[in-house]
């Protein structure tokens, strides 16, 4: 059966069929779903029946891989596994995963273990969709800014609504203290789209204060996460979502009361972002290296 690509909104998303990703895929498959994830920034597979082997052998496919995250633990005999467990926190904030570091991963996977019986939705909203939608105005001034994404800033959350197991995590989550500039608008190194490369990592705009930054940003973050622009998930068991790292955010709606709900991810290393005028991000604070590689 040859594979088949179905769109499921205009601006994001698409569901793969006609494929068995359980199994090794050969160069011609690999060059399909690469091509759709270009056009379509993120794809969902149904009854994919994968186990963590079987999901780290398919995110190989596309490159090698990230360990799990650069400060936050692995599932127990696959560090390059991290368990989406919202007994460990709920990621219900916008961003694209570890732009902390000099090159965020290019590409994450997330597979259903537990879902809810009803919301636990993942949003996951086109940064490229975001670009255009900008008037020239604004896009000519997003060309020219940078922002410094760190993973230690102020989450704006009272110490009263901390207990202890949630202090530890954000502990443990910024154990090694990272900064990183990146170009507010960043080139896709396979299509050449400009997409913007903000996300709730972004906390400053290089050479502005931190009040005139998070306008900027507001401004920027409202043209993602317009409706147009996201595709909004609703997970079913043994399914797998592959996106774009470099040119998609997402948020993990808490809508479910509280049960359970797990995903596992993996991800595959990514390249150094690049701006409009070809310039390199560049590393303030912190080594990644032995979370990833660099892709070329």
């Amino acid at each position: 059966m040859s594979i088949e690509i179905s769109k499921v909104t205009a601006n994001i998303g698409a569901r793969v069929s006609g494929v068995d990703i359980s199994k090794p895929l050969d160069e011609e498959q690999v060059t399909a779903i690469r091509e759709a994830l270009d056009v379509h920034k993120a794809l969902a597979f149904d009854d994919v029946h994968l186990d963590d082997e079987g999901q780290q052998a398919f995110a190989r496919h596309f490159g090698d891989l990230t360990t799990a995250h650069p400060t936050v633990a692995a599932v127990d005999d696959a560090p390059n596994v991290l368990p989406v467990d919202s007994e460990r926190g709920r990621a219900n904030h916008w961003h694209t995963d570890v732009t902390f570091v000099l090159n965020p991963p290019q590409a994450s996977t997330l597979r259903s273990i537990t879902i809810p019986p009803y919301g636990g939705e993942t949003l996951i909203a086109s940064s490229a969709a975001a670009y255009r939608d900008l008037p020239a105005p604004l896009r000519a001034l997003a060309d020219t800014l940078w922002a410094e994404h760190t993973n230690d800033y102020d989450y704006a959350v009272p110490d009263e609504q901390i207990d202890e197991e949630q202090a530890a995590q954000r502990a443990q989550f910024t154990s090694i203290k990272f900064r990183t500039a990146h170009p507010v608008v960043r080139v896709h190194p396979l299509t050449g789209e400009r997409g913007l490369f903000i996300g709730g990592f972004a906390q400053r705009i290089v050479g502005l204060s931190v009040g005139e930054s998070r306008k900027l940003l507001d401004l920027f973050q409202s043209y993602v996460t317009r409706p147009e622009n996201i595709l909004r998930w609703r997970w079913s068991p043994n399914q797998l979502v592959l996106f774009d790292n470099r040119i998609t955010q997402h948020y993990a709606v808490d809508n479910y009361d509280g049960r359970p709900r797990r995903l596992h991810r993996v991800t595959v290393a990514g390249d150094v972002p690049v701006g409009i005028e070809g310039k390199e991000s560049y590393s303030i604070e912190g080594d990644a290296s032995h979370y990833t590689s660099v892709a070329e």
